[in-house]
């Protein structure tokens, strides 16, 4: 079953549904799903199509392999080419009589090995862009080296119809694969496994939460024990200052001065050097408060991939433990609470600053806003600095939202003293949000807006903001 990516499925299907020839660029970090899309659609279509997998190995081994697949597909004995050049000119002069789909997949791979690829490629594309029918997908995970695909000093610029930067699944994508789990159960998962399809699909939906994480990442052996440490290593070569950061923002501190301080990285350019090559790898962001975005000494540092925060909180510095223990008991000492307490709560936050977006981009709130994120704080009282993790602003202000990942109901009496706590900063909201993961017990009022844990797991499609009541009501769409 392949679940989400419906955008991306009608451009890539568009793309190769158009008239004459198309040269397309997907890329994104590992695991997170480029090859599945592409097969995909591939499987949805009707145009004829040649996958191949690029080798770490010589351009003559890819040449033989890719020849292989082309006696398959047409059905004659394997042609014989002298080098990649020719047999891409053979497939963009086939493409004269029929379209065709020709995927290169990671292929930064061959481009390693193939000296001068990319002009080679822009090439053929120029000398054919009148008479082939070629639609031409070139993908990888090394996202830097296929960026660079873009940029202006490569051969290729220009020449790129439709490019694809496939991210991970937010959390209403990837609840799809947790079929037959609670709302709440599916909020726990997200906060351990994230957005990336290959680790979700491994998901055992007969398992409960803590067995599927036992069972995935929290035991010797576990298939994805060494994933998180594996994609650093393929992709930093300094893997101890890596770690040392990791570490530091696990452990929650997210300025750049109080990482370089826990982190103990030798210097400053270095810790620069490493977040910036995380940031690229999709696994760390970096976040500015909506109220001062240009302040960089405000600004955070954040793991933005679920299943690297939950290693370095709760696996990596406890490996030497897990390895001499039973796992059960590993995981109900060092997990379990904490998981609970903390880490789903703040995972939480996430998700439902993801729920807004969501509805932002489908024009389901009464009010579009143009910013999301963080709004910082001065206490001079207190002589200290705080935030609020989601805030919106729209034409009319500030709209603050609270979200509790907790037993109980929302009271009355809670809503009130955090609306004062919001008040006494200065904060200036015209409407305060509760989003509760176990409904309320409070009065309705024209300045709030209340949602309960299920209302994130409704079709987009039919859920919209009342703000005469105030809450979140489902209603048919009629856009």
């Amino acid at each position: 079953m392949f679940y989400g990516r419906e955008e991306q499925r009608k451009r890539l299907s568009d793309m190769i549904n158009a008239q004459g020839q198309v040269v397309s660029l997907i890329y994104g970090r590992r695991r997170v799903g480029k090859s599945e899309l592409i097969k995909q659609v591939l499987r949805e279509s009707t145009v004829d199509s040649i996958y191949y997998e690029c080798k770490q190995t010589t351009e003559q081994n890819n040449v033989d392999s890719l020849a292989e697949l082309i006696a398959e597909k047409y059905n004659f004995p394997k042609p014989s080419f002298k080098c990649m050049e020719e047999l891409l000119r053979f497939l963009f002069k086939k493409s004269e009589q029929e379209p065709l789909v020709i995927v290169l997949d990671e292929y930064p791979y061959l481009r390693e090995n193939l000296q001068g690829a990319d002009s080679i490629i822009q090439t053929i594309i120029d000398g054919n862009k009148d008479t082939s029918n070629v639609k031409l997908i070139l993908c990888g995970s090394y996202v830097d080296t296929m960026k660079a695909l873009l940029s202006k000093q490569n051969p290729l610029y220009g020449r790129v119809d439709v490019t694809i930067d496939l991210k991970p699944m937010d959390y209403y994508e990837s609840s799809l694969f947790y079929e037959g789990f609670s709302e709440e159960d599916k909020v726990r998962l997200y906060s351990v496994f994230g957005g990336i399809p290959y680790y979700n699909r491994l998901i055992d939906g007969c398992k409960t939460v803590r067995d599927n994480i036992i069972t995935l990442i929290a035991s010797v052996g576990a298939r994805l024990e060494n994933e998180v440490t594996m994609y650093l290593n393929s992709e930093i070569s300094k893997i101890t200052n890596a770690n040392e950061v990791f570490e530091a923002l696990a452990k929650g501190f997210s300025r750049y001065k109080d990482i370089l301080d826990q982190s103990h990285v030798s210097s400053g350019p270095t810790l620069v050097d490493i977040l910036d090559k995380l940031i690229r790898m999709e696994v760390v962001k970096k976040e500015a408060p909506i109220n001062d975005e240009g302040n960089k000494k405000k600004a955070g540092y954040f793991v933005s991939d679920n299943l690297s925060l939950f290693y370095y909180k709760y696996i990596f510095r406890n490996i030497s433990r897990m390895n001499v223990m039973d796992s059960e008991v590993f995981y109900d000492k060092y997990i379990a609470k904490d998981f609970e307490a903390y880490h789903v709560p703040k995972c939480f936050e996430d998700i439902c600053r993801q729920y807004l977006v969501r509805l932002n981009r489908k024009g389901k709130t009464d009010e579009i806003f143009e910013k999301i994120g963080k709004y910082y704080y001065d206490d001079p009282i207190n002589k200290r600095n705080g935030e609020f993790d989601i805030v919106t602003l729209d034409d009319k202000g500030y709209i603050f939202y609270e979200a509790k990942f907790r037993k109980e109901k929302i009271s009355e009496a809670m809503i009130k003293e955090e609306i004062a706590q919001v008040q006494s900063t200065g904060l200036d909201c015209y409407r305060y949000g509760f989003i509760s993961r176990s409904g309320f017990d409070c009065d309705t009022a024209e300045n709030r807006i209340l949602i309960n844990l299920d209302e994130l797991y409704k079709r987009l499609s039919f859920v919209r903001i009342n703000s005469v009541k105030n809450t979140f009501k489902a209603v048919k769409d009629t856009a």
